[in-house]
């Protein structure tokens, strides 16, 4: 079972560091595995000035998990209006906002039993 959390913590580096790259903004990662009957592991939540950049940040975290680890999403939703681009990579679940969706919908307020760290960007 060590070998599926390197790998999800292998994941979870590359998808901000995907977000990182294209100066993605408030990162964070909120750890649900002590939370019952949860869809996944961790949600990791950040946010985009515009539909071009959520949709800039979307293409970065694909391109830098598809080319280390060969890892594609299950599942995205939400690109043709992209205010709320949802990545599901099965254990690790990605939600690109634009701000003010993002504060309408308070995704980590929903979740405030989840243990939550807030990510510095290396780049800003």
């Amino acid at each position: 079972m060590q070998e599926s959390k390197t790998s999800a913590d292998e994941l979870i580096a590359l998808i901000i560091q995907g977000v990182d790259e294209v100066k993605g903004q408030n990162i964070n990662l909120l750890d649900l595995r002590d939370i019952e009957n949860t869809v996944c592991d961790y949600f990791i939540i950040c946010n985009g000035t515009s539909n071009t950049h959520v949709n800039a940040i979307v293409g970065s975290i694909q391109k830098t998990v598809s080319k280390a680890i060969q890892d594609k999403p299950w599942h995205v939703e939400g690109e043709d209006n992209a205010e709320w681009v949802l990545m599901d990579y099965v254990n690790v679940v990605v939600h690109v906002f634009q701000k003010q969706i993002r504060e309408y919908y308070d995704i980590e307020g929903l979740w405030g039993d989840a243990k939550f760290t807030t990510i510095e960007s290396s780049i800003n």
